[in-house]
């Protein structure tokens, strides 16, 4: 029988779980999300999109239309689902405080630190890669504005990408020490109104072409190239966002599973529409001749296209702290479990045997100078290899075919189907979620042995 948390629940927050009834074990403050389901949206929303999308034209042309937009559909219905499961096993957790290491202590403790590196590893990664992103755009940007804007060449101290990241990282630093999703609401706001405005910029460059761009070349609608191989991981990868599901799930007022649908519904299927318009009208733009970067196809000789590769910046930019998020949130109950040298795990579903050591599993936020000082840590250590280093695309391919893979499908279906595996109720949903990790495994031995491969090659 599955356990959902009910407001009555709060109450046995506070009673002890193990040992004598009258010393009371310490217990976490009850607390309340004050989250709208807009702004819950936005972060969800703003943490798929990115520039992922930018080569879904390519990987359009690799396979044809038809192809494409079932396979884009297909992993948008894959990825859903995954953040579905997950958001059904978070009501096993305590009031609000649910997480893939809360999660996991219920169904593999033994592997729960192990998970948490695993999630820390694959955002920190990622976080720096949108740093180098920034660093290699932003001279071309600022050449194309000053192009457009000025008959002269910039001047090369603004053709530095070193400089452009550090003078960025005093925007990123005060919304990286920010606690809550909720807070960078905003932030993600501004983010996908530049998702809207590169699909304005594809759509109006399909239909009006601008002067200097090159005819197209073939256009298939069905047409499977051996390059499919190598850019279906792109549309695999592109909807990851399990990483910040748990926190939206906590800080959402009312985080009820019909909400909570709203929010996945509305990210992952706006996700997919983006993708979509942009790799459709992207690959009948340019056809065999398209590029791994859409927005880097079109000449740069309007202010309305120079702003569209500006708005890459700004995306990837308020995207940064999405990352460094659950990365410190990882970090903090690894730190935790070294240092308090126990298992706590959440509530055990009735039914289940409850003789372990267990500390109701409730993981009480960082202490302010926890908080400070690992928040300070991943910014410090990202900006240093972003400043020397100018290329991850090795490191982050396979951070991405573990990493990603792990967490948006293998972890999410084995979750689900072990604390849902005694309920008649969700037999159907049960052989689903054992079906999402074997295309997990599947999706990781894949991507993984072409890496590999790319590697020996």
């Amino acid at each position: 029988m599955t356990h959902v948390y009910r407001e009555s629940d709060d109450a046995a927050l506070n009673q002890p779980l193990l040992g004598n009834a009258s010393e009371p074990a310490a217990r976490p403050t009850p607390k309340e999300g004050k989250a709208q389901l807009r702004s819950s949206v936005g972060n969800l929303a703003n943490t798929i999109l990115g520039t992922g999308m930018l080569s879904f034209p390519l990987a359009f042309a690799t396979a044809g239309i038809i192809p494409g937009v079932l396979t884009c559909i297909f992993s948008a219905c894959c990825a859903g689902l995954g953040l579905y499961f997950l958001s059904r096993c978070a009501t096993k957790a305590p009031h609000r405080h649910s997480s893939f290491f809360a999660i996991s202590q219920l169904t593999y403790p033994g592997l729960s630190v192990y998970f948490d590196i695993a999630i820390a590893i694959k955002c920190f990664g990622v976080s720096i890669s949108y740093l180098i992103i920034i660093k290699g755009l932003m001279p071309s940007v600022v050449s194309a504005l000053y192009h457009v804007l000025l008959p002269t060449d910039p001047p090369a101290w603004s053709l530095s990408g070193r400089l452009w990241i550090s003078l960025f990282m005093v925007v990123l630093v005060p919304l990286c020490f920010l606690r809550d999703l909720h807070s960078l609401r905003h932030t993600s706001y501004v983010a996908l109104f530049s998702v809207a405005y590169l699909v304005v910029v594809v759509i109006t460059c399909y239909i009006f072409p601008p002067s200097g761009m090159e005819k197209p070349g073939e256009i298939h609608f069905i047409h499977f190239t051996p390059s499919f191989i190598a850019t279906f991981p792109v549309q695999v990868f592109a909807y990851t966002c399990a990483q910040n599901l748990f926190p939206i799930y906590n800080e959402l007022k009312s985080n009820t599973q019909a909400r909570m649908n709203i929010v996945i519904g509305s990210s992952i299927g706006g996700a997919c529409i983006i993708y979509e318009v942009v790799a459709v009208l992207g690959y009948l733009t340019f056809g065999s001749k398209v590029g791994a970067n859409i927005m880097a196809m079109y000449p740069a000789t309007s202010l309305f296209i120079a702003c569209g590769q500006l708005a890459i910046v700004i995306l990837v930019l308020f995207s940064y702290p999405l990352q460094v998020h659950p990365c410190r949130n990882c970090l903090d109950k690894i730190i935790e479990a070294a240092t308090t040298h126990k298992i706590s795990a959440p509530v055990v579903a009735e039914g289940e045997d409850d003789d372990h050591d267990y500390d109701h599993g409730a993981h009480d936020e960082a202490s302010p100078w926890r908080h400070t000082w690992l928040t300070a840590a991943i910014i410090i250590a990202g900006f240093t290899i972003a400043y020397f280093v100018s290329s991850l695309q090795l490191v982050l391919s396979f951070v991405g075919s573990t990493g990603s893979t792990t967490i948006s499908f293998i972890l999410p279906g084995l979750f689900f189907a072990r604390l849902f595996r005694d309920d008649p109720k969700e037999r159907v949903l049960v052989t689903l979620a054992k079906g999402l990790t074997i295309y997990g495994c599947c999706v990781f031995v894949f991507c993984l042995g072409f890496n590999v491969y790319e590697v020996t090659r």
